[in-house]
């Protein structure tokens, strides 16, 4: 995102605009959907909202639709209303024509499986989406426990008892409670959040130029916050917590000014300082700690020295911008996402050539996860769908999860039992929550 300054951000935003409803229709007090007056005012948004129903899995078996959306009351079908989207959705490309060329390599691949069914739709929790290329904003902490991005806020949603609870409010300022060395002194005025990572100690927040906000989530207030750098346009684009093999905790921090910046949380202390040839929008750890793919404004990712920053393969094949990528928890192989509509499987053993190219529907990869035992990886597009793959079948079965509204972020939970989405739209904006079904044995139920 390099090439993006001030105003032009701001421009591409409102053209490729997140927070406004499915191509302009929201829903009256009745549940119809009816045609959006460009002057309703936000508060109206909030209010109406509130008053639609979740929707839960008893709802969805006896047809009601997981989002709500009462296509009896409407001139045209789902069916026809998603061929229009198919049709009409605009990608965005850094690179013209990505998408369509790599077309043309992709794997053809199975759907229909059913890995994770729907279990509700909750319509109160609403998340965000700060910038349209950035989508980790949804990170779910336990089977119950999510964290989500609202505007200027980090929301915690227990979906054991619905309660949602503000853990930090950028809105305004923010200064640290903790006195450490490094820690910024003056407070950050009106700091707006691009991205987010939440484990079950530590929350941390980047934003628009270059800060960098820990909280643990165990302690009163903000832990430690910094300006990473003093760059222009230094948005922070991802951000990954891990252990290191001594145990402690760190973070790598992954931004526009082409820097990959590791920081040690005991100490608050910047460890470690890699720079590249273009913006970074993300950074993946391998299991062990000793790989990092790093992807960015460049249509090459990296696998990279964890220790040195030093390249050890430049891996062609995507045609566009890369702002997703994950691991397989078998350290062996990883994934990366794409603006060209794809993402690719990679084998670190072998990096001549991706192993899968996985072809999405209408818009850029921009988020993708593993599950902790490995045996499932989702990736979720811009809009509208969200693709589970079996990688038992070798990737050749998914599940396709089908919805209308912007991706904020998707996140299994980390027993692999719950899949949170987060779906940005003014009339449609919820938490959608899918859970796994698991095929017992004859044996295993006798255990």
């Amino acid at each position: 995102m390099s090439h993006h300054h001030g105003g032009d951000v701001e421009e591409m935003e409102d053209e490729y605009d997140m927070n406004e409803p499915v191509d302009g229709m929201e829903e009256d007090e009745d549940q119809e959907l009816v045609v959006r007056d460009s002057d309703t005012e936000e508060e109206d948004d909030e209010e109406q909202l509130h008053k639609l129903s979740d929707t839960s899995a008893a709802d969805a078996r006896s047809g009601k639709d997981i989002q709500g959306i009462t296509w009896e009351n409407l001139e045209f079908t789902r069916e026809s209303y998603r061929q229009t989207r198919l049709e009409e959705y605009k990608n965005y490309e850094n690179i013209p024509n990505s998408g369509e060329a790599a077309k043309k390599v992709c794997k053809s691949t199975e759907k229909g499986g059913t890995y994770y069914e729907f279990r509700r739709n909750t319509r109160s929790v609403k998340s965000s989406i700060a910038h349209f290329q950035l989508r980790n904003l949804v990170w779910a902490t336990s089977k119950h426990d999510v964290y989500l991005l609202l505007h200027y806020s980090v929301l915690h949603w227990s979906a054991l008892n619905g309660v949602d609870t503000d853990i930090m409010d950028v809105h305004g300022y923010v200064a640290p409670s903790e006195k450490h060395p490094g820690s910024f002194s003056e407070v950050f005025f009106r700091t707006q959040i691009s991205t987010m990572a939440v484990n079950d100690k530590l929350l941390v927040a980047g934003g628009y130029q270059g800060e960098l906000i820990c909280k643990h989530l165990d302690r009163e207030g903000i832990s430690f916050c910094c300006r990473t750098t003093f760059d222009d346009n230094a948005i922070t684009n991802a951000l990954e917590i891990f252990n290191t093999s001594s145990g402690a905790l760190h973070i790598i921090a992954s931004s526009n000014d082409c820097g990959v910046r590791e920081y040690d949380m005991e100490s608050y202390r910047l460890y470690k300082h890699f720079r590249f040839d273009w913006a970074v929008n993300h950074t993946s750890l391998s299991p062990d700690g000793k790989l990092a793919i790093i992807v960015g404004d460049d249509t090459d990712a990296l696998l990279v020295d964890a220790n040195s920053g030093k390249t050890i393969h430049s891996m062609k094949g995507h045609l566009d911008y890369s702002f997703a990528s994950a691991w397989n928890p078998d350290g062996r192989t990883f994934a990366t996402g794409n603006q060209d509509k794809t993402c690719r499987i990679w084998d670190a053993r072998n990096l001549s050539q991706s192993v899968h190219v996985l072809r999405g529907n209408i818009g850029a990869i921009r988020s993708i996860r593993f599950t902790s035992d490995g045996q499932f990886l989702s990736m979720a597009e811009a809009a509208d769908f969200v693709h589970i793959f079996d990688i038992k079948s070798d990737y050749n079965k998914r599940q396709e999860l089908d919805f209308f509204g912007e991706v904020s972020g998707m996140s299994f939970s980390p027993d692999t039992d719950t899949l949170y989405i987060g779906i940005s739209d003014r009339t449609f904006g919820s938490l959608l929550q899918f859970g796994r079904l698991y095929n017992y044995s004859y044996l295993d139920s006798l255990l």
